[in-house]
């Protein structure tokens, strides 16, 4: 459809005198993510449903992309009216209409069913590791913050999903490099952004939470194959505050009502070849209950603990809810792994008196966009990286741990 010419005058300069000097100005403004259009009085055979006519109309002067801005919400209308007195000298009215459109920035398109089906179509051919030294060892992969959907100063979601694609080309290389013969996957927790915990969340989202779980479930399903074809895996999972069924920053019904968890039971089926999956030797943990929040698992003898580190409400903190929670008989382990404070530290936290062996607390880099609001509260802004290490008959091996 055609833009009547009031439009085109509009498009065409915005100091164009088209408006009614007692109604609404023409008046547009685009920052790169969000703006409005303001029309000014238009003619009678104005069509204010022409949304793509309107984008066209207003791309040069505004500098934008139309297939990369859409109209969000309904357009409001302000309406007005003006006289005079026509040629037999009696007086006539006349109704103006003046439209506002708020403007925003596409989000990427995602081909959700086309990313599904990646899971039917996974190869599940080993690497060939023949030539390589295999040690009785286990790597493990810290899948930490990704929190899917977020915006940030890192970018959006394209950004992220290129971001996510180098780490797992590093972290093939490192395993083609590393000795080992089996390998434990982390989700370290706020694998998605969600809706909640703070207002800014309902801002800075460039997916619906339907397509943040969707997302977040092939990133997570590629790495944990990626991993597969090179040893046997264990898929660690437990609750987050991104991801845990809240309102505002209180956790409504259990910890277990969680997002990450149930990712972990929607791969696990899909993975099952009694459900047409491609059976990797993938097994899926979660917390002993829906109670929980943290998971121990006994990695060759060495305990390695799982938590988000919500619990806690600043870094120094955790070491001493580790202790409080240990001694009330939860995460007794050796090596504490913990995510949410959105950047990298390695530290150890007292001796074992059973073993002998010193406990390590590991805390894991983001794999989002950036949090302007970490950065802002505590003045840390960690690069987003992947965290791994190696745990052998001696325990926890420092010179394994890894940024990558």
């Amino acid at each position: 459809m055609s833009l009547d010419k009031d439009l085109e005058n509009l498009a065409n300069s915005a100091t164009a005198e088209v408006a009614d000097k007692n109604g609404p100005q023409m008046r547009a403004e685009w920052d790169g993510t969000s703006g409005f259009i303001e029309t000014g009085r238009v003619g009678d055979d104005f069509n204010p449903e022409n949304f793509s006519g309107i984008l066209q109309a207003f791309a040069e002067e505004l500098h934008y992309d139309p297939s990369e801005v859409f109209i969000a919400g309904k357009p409001t209308v302000v309406v007005w009216e003006t006289g005079f007195r026509n040629k037999d000298g009696e007086w006539e009215k006349h109704k103006h209409h003046s439209w506002r459109y708020r403007l925003a920035a596409r989000p990427l398109a995602v081909d959700l069913p086309a990313l599904y089906a990646e899971i039917r179509n996974t190869d599940n051919t080993p690497a060939n590791r023949s030539d390589r030294i295999t040690d009785e060892a286990t790597i493990v992969v810290c899948w930490g913050d990704l929190q899917v959907g977020k915006v940030d100063h890192l970018g959006g979601l394209k950004e992220q999903l290129e971001r996510l694609q180098q780490k797992r080309e590093a972290l093939e290389e490192y395993l083609w490099l590393a000795r080992f013969n089996h390998i434990v996957v982390c989700d370290v927790g706020d694998i998605l952004e969600g809706f909640e915990n703070v207002a800014s969340q309902q801002r800075t989202n460039s997916l619906s939470l339907q397509d943040q779980v969707q997302v977040a479930s092939i990133e997570f399903w590629k790495t944990i194959a990626l991993c597969a074809k090179h040893a046997p895996v264990d898929v660690l999972s437990i609750p987050s505050n991104h991801c845990q069924w809240r309102k505002g920053k209180s956790l409504l019904g259990v910890p277990g009502d969680d997002w990450g968890l149930h990712i972990s039971r929607q791969l696990e089926w899909h993975n099952d070849p009694a459900n047409g999956g491609p059976g990797l030797p993938v097994t899926f943990h979660r917390p002993a209950t829906e109670w929980d929040e943290t998971l121990c698992f006994d990695v060759r003898g060495t305990r390695l603990g799982l938590a988000h580190g919500h619990q806690a409400s600043r870094p120094d903190n955790v070491k001493t809810w580790w202790e409080k929670v240990t001694h009330g008989g939860v995460l007794d382990c050796h090596v504490l792994v913990t995510g949410h404070f959105h950047f990298a530290s390695l530290r150890p936290h007292g001796r074992d008196a059973v073993t002998g062996r010193a406990r390590w607390h590991i805390q894991c880099p983001t794999l989002d966009n950036g949090s302007a609001w970490v950065r802002n509260k505590m003045g840390e802004d960690g690069d987003p990286a992947l965290a791994v290490f190696r745990i052998d008959e001696n325990g926890f091996d420092l010179q394994g741990f890894g940024l990558l």
